[in-house]
């Protein structure tokens, strides 16, 4: 699990899709402070600034940190608290990856805007661009992407939020692991296996 293991979203197509009844949050439990959380190992390459801890369990490498920097946060490398999160964490992929019934996603959606709800991709997920996620004016709505295998972003790309989108509402449950482009600004939890 590279990256960050804690992830977000689902939303519906605004084109022509219809929003569906509420879709409750994904609880991450003691996983929620962590910004960056794997099972064995975080590696950083360049200038990253990360909001929140960084942790590993039951690996304990992390490198990178200069020149990654870490606020509102620490490091924590296969002690009790990131064990402890990382147990939450399987709890909240599990939740994520039950969620139905999805939406159907192509592998890239780079240039659309979703609404609130369950999006699915069943092999790899893309961005290349910028994806805007609506919330409606509904601050509660909720959006989770399943990815089957890996969530892959080009440089530059952009998670945009609208209408009252909250960061905290969005999760990216990916099969395997995810790759975040240099000078992406993404948003939510990558909860990735």
């Amino acid at each position: 699990m590279s990256g960050r293991d804690i992830a977000t979203a689902a939303l519906m197509l605004t084109s022509g899709a219809v929003a569906s009844a509420a879709t409750p949050t994904v609880g991450l439990g003691t996983a929620d402070p962590f910004a960056v959380l794997a099972g064995a190992a975080v590696t950083n390459t360049g200038v990253s600034n990360i909001s929140g801890s960084v942790g590993v369990s039951a690996g304990s490498a992390v490198d990178g940190f200069p020149p990654g920097i870490v606020t509102d946060g620490v490091i924590r490398r296969a002690d009790p608290v990131a064990a402890q999160a990382q147990a939450d964490l399987t709890v909240a992929y599990n939740d994520a990856a039950g969620r139905t019934p999805p939406t159907a996603v192509p592998v890239e959606i780079g240039g659309r805007t979703l609404v609130s709800g369950v999006y699915k991709a069943d092999t790899e997920l893309g961005l290349t661009g910028t994806v805007t996620l609506d919330a409606q004016s509904d601050p509660n709505a909720v959006f989770i992407f399943q990815a089957g295998s890996t969530l892959t972003t080009a440089s530059n790309s952009t998670v945009n939020l609208i209408n009252g989108a909250q960061p905290c509402n969005v999760f990216w449950q990916v099969g395997s692991s995810a790759a975040l482009g240099t000078s992406t600004t993404f948003v939510g939890s990558i909860l990735a296996l």
